[in-house]
């Protein structure tokens, strides 16, 4: 490991060798971050089951991939869906509204109720730096002052439940890891990106970076029981653009 600038401890994003393949279940996988972790984990050579509720809507396939249909609300089909897997990834996420949300709380709650029961330890979670948010040093005014009390204010109910599941998942006794992505994009390739267990400067998180780290994360058993976030520090939009994309609803989702 390194130690950034900021006193942080900062994680080399470095590839380890799996010996043998491991069977995921994902959860979210028809969402844009889920997809390119399916997409990623069977090019490793990995076995994915793809959890969605609309299955026929998959884009993918392959002869290591089983789509199957649930939703993370029921119980039952997350159960039967979790039996016999190696480990879970969670990008299960939703879209900015005043509405209460509760998919991330009870989603984890039946997650981790099935990795229970089935004794699956491994689990690897999306949620936000929005949950419990802190500044990161040396944050620019502007974004500390205005940006971001307007963001957390967009999403209160979103950043409430996903603080609600982070609580869940740190009460539990499973392998578990969060991952805390910054303002979500899409991009063309995975970076060097930064993971790190505080918070650390950027604005943004590319999905395939997200994708990248989440897969790691569940395959090679890092940062086990610690919230860490993820950063793409290069090639990474405007402000605005992502804004308007994913705060007010021009594009969205995990």
């Amino acid at each position: 490991m390194t130690r950034s600038t900021f006193g942080q401890i900062v994680l080399p994003r470095r590839r380890t060798a799996q010996e043998e393949p491991v069977k995921l279940v994902i959860f979210g996988a028809n969402g844009p971050t889920g997809r390119l972790a399916t997409q990623q984990a069977l090019a490793e050579g990995h076995s994915v089951t793809a959890v969605t509720r609309q299955p026929d809507a998959f884009p993918l396939s392959g002869a290591r991939l089983r789509v199957v249909e649930a939703d993370v609300l029921d119980a039952t089909a997350v159960g039967r869906a979790v039996a016999g897997h190696d480990a879970v990834i969670s990008t299960v996420g939703a879209s900015y509204t005043k509405e209460p949300v509760t998919v991330y709380s009870q989603g984890a709650a039946n997650v981790i109720a099935a990795m229970e029961a089935h004794g699956v330890r491994r689990l690897v979670c999306v949620s936000s730096i929005g949950a419990n948010y802190v500044d990161a040093p040396g944050e620019a005014l502007v974004f500390r002052k205005v940006i971001v009390p307007m963001l957390l204010k967009m999403g209160r109910t979103l950043y409430e439940d996903a603080g609600r599941m982070e609580d869940l998942v740190r009460a539990c006794d499973l392998d578990w890891t969060i991952v805390r992505p910054s303002g979500l994009f899409d991009a063309e390739e995975t970076t060097d990106y930064v993971v790190c267990h505080a918070r650390h400067p950027g604005w943004f998180t590319s999905r395939r970076d997200l994708a990248d780290a989440l897969v790691r994360e569940a395959v090679d058993d890092r940062s086990v029981r610690a919230s860490v976030e993820v950063i793409t520090t290069e090639g990474t939009p405007r402000y605005i653009k992502v804004f308007l994309k994913e705060a007010l609803g021009v594009g969205s989702g995990r």
